[in-house]
């Protein structure tokens, strides 16, 4: 698929203009894909590299779509990181109840405009992931 799809095109088969770009997490197994596993809970896991003088738009057009999500069913909570020394990548981090929700969560045609609002240049890099238990370390 191509890397410039924004985030609920890419997921809907959809081409339209590349707001934000999207760089697969990985190359062999793609949002869309994951999307369709019957799986629960899982975190979406979203990193977003910004240019500096887009800070106040980026987050702004953030928290728009994340207000949608929280409304979503299956949604259970999010998280925001930024790195450290004035780095200009973020990691959105949201737990959901299974993949099919997040899915729908970001089908919903009110989300997929906000998406569509992003600065451009915008690049995220989208992936859904399950925890894993590994004895003696980190429980499931």
């Amino acid at each position: 698929m191509p890397p410039d799809w924004n985030l609920a095109n890419f997921i809907n088969g959809e081409i339209r203009m590349p707001t934000p770009r999207i760089i697969e997490m990985d190359e062999s197994v793609s949002l869309k894909q994951q999307g369709r596993v019957e799986v629960g809970p899982v975190v979406f896991i979203n990193k977003f590299t910004i240019k500096p003088e887009q800070l106040n738009e980026f987050l702004k057009v953030w928290k728009a779509a994340t207000v949608i999500e929280r409304r979503q069913p299956g949604y259970i909570s999010a998280q925001f990181y930024r790195g450290i020394a004035g780095s200009n990548v973020f990691i959105n981090y949201v737990v959901w109840e299974t993949a099919q929700h997040h899915t729908q969560a970001v089908q919903q045609p009110e989300f997929q405009a906000v998406l569509e609002t992003y600065p451009p240049g915008v690049v995220e890099s989208p992936h859904l992931f399950q925890k894993l238990a590994i004895p003696d370390i980190c429980v499931a």
